[in-house]
């Protein structure tokens, strides 16, 4: 699919303050602002620092931000390869519909293949079905049998003086 006006590129340190937003209006779409305590300066040290924890993709469209995709890279002992996950997709609600959040997947495939990697994941929430026919339309299956499990905050401080 092609969108006319569509440009994606690489995030610089410059686009903190958009990645930012963008991370804002996803989490208030996710109903979840209450857990964004990030701000531009830890974006700033973990995106663009001397030990990048992630890349992000800036999707433009007519010159403006329309969405990104935040992602990094995993690793998988069974297949011995690394591989691309996923963390954040969004578009802009009013600009959803012209294939932006598609060419987003389709350069991090591309990416993925380019970096050797096995596999390119994500997760979704339950009860996102929009999001959830999107992915499973361009190919995406669920992974059956796996649960998520986060230990954070002080539970990850607590686990970690335990011995």
């Amino acid at each position: 699919m092609n969108a006319p006006g569509l440009n994606l590129r690489i995030a610089t340190v410059e686009d903190v303050g958009t990645i930012l937003t963008f991370i804002k209006e996803l989490a208030e779409y996710e109903k979840l602002s209450h857990q964004v305590v990030g701000d531009e300066e830890q974006l700033r040290k973990t995106l663009f620092g001397d030990r990048p924890a992630a890349e992000v993709i800036i999707a433009e469209f007519g010159g403006a931000p329309a969405g990104f995709a935040l992602f990094f890279h995993s690793y998988s002992t069974f297949l011995a390869r690394p591989g691309l996950y996923l963390e954040d997709l969004y578009v802009s609600p009013k600009l959803r519909g012209h294939g932006i959040g598609k060419k987003l997947l389709c350069r991090l495939a591309e990416i993925a293949i380019e970096r050797g990697c096995g596999r390119f994941e994500w997760s979704v929430l339950d009860w996102n079905e929009s999001a959830i026919r999107f992915y499973e339309n361009l190919g995406a299956e669920p992974m059956e049998g796996w649960t998520v499990y986060r230990v954070a905050g002080d539970t990850l401080e607590k686990l970690a003086k335990s011995e």
